[in-house]
């Protein structure tokens, strides 16, 4: 599905994938409060992670790294007035550097922030907010689980952000 944006005096245009279903073909191994993970061709990172957290039982962790080769990515930066500017990356490209964390939303549910940095195959860098994100190869990611902290993602006034709360 195409999609206009529209915020003057700028009008951009941009894809919105439809979601996949979860692939189940990720795996995980854990040592201490450490979590490593794999996740294979055609999963969705975010989608990925969350369903990690409810497999595991975590409420927030700090995603410390990742790499791999992905595509159909949607990714962006907020502007001056608090409104995500958002790109495509539709080619596979590199994964060269992931950071982020995971806490729950206000209902519980999982929900991740994430930045990246891709590469694409002529070298160019694209960096910003992830929104969408599918493995096109692998990703290998590190994430370290806070078990002694409460974090809670509410929304923060005039801004496209949940932002952290800690209790």
């Amino acid at each position: 599905m195409r999609m206009l944006v529209l915020k003057a005096p700028f009008i951009f245009e941009i894809t919105i994938i439809e979601p996949r279903p979860i692939g189940h073909n990720m795996e995980w191994t854990r040592s201490g409060e450490d979590l490593f993970v794999r996740i294979d061709s055609g999963d969705e990172i975010h989608a990925s992670l969350q369903r990690l957290a409810d497999e595991v039982g975590f409420n927030a962790a700090a995603i410390t790294s990742g790499i791999g080769r992905t595509r159909d990515t949607l990714y962006g930066y907020m502007n001056e007035d608090g409104v995500y500017i958002r790109r495509q990356l539709d080619s596979p490209s590199e994964l060269v550097s992931l950071s982020g964390n995971i806490a729950r939303k206000q209902d519980g549910t999982a929900f991740t922030h994430i930045h990246c940095c891709w590469s694409d195959d002529d070298n160019n860098v694209h960096a910003g907010h992830m929104f969408q994100c599918v493995v096109h190869v692998v990703a290998e990611i590190h994430i370290r689980i806070l078990k002694h902290a409460i974090m809670t993602r509410c929304p923060l006034p005039d801004v496209e952000l949940l932002g952290l709360q800690f209790s």
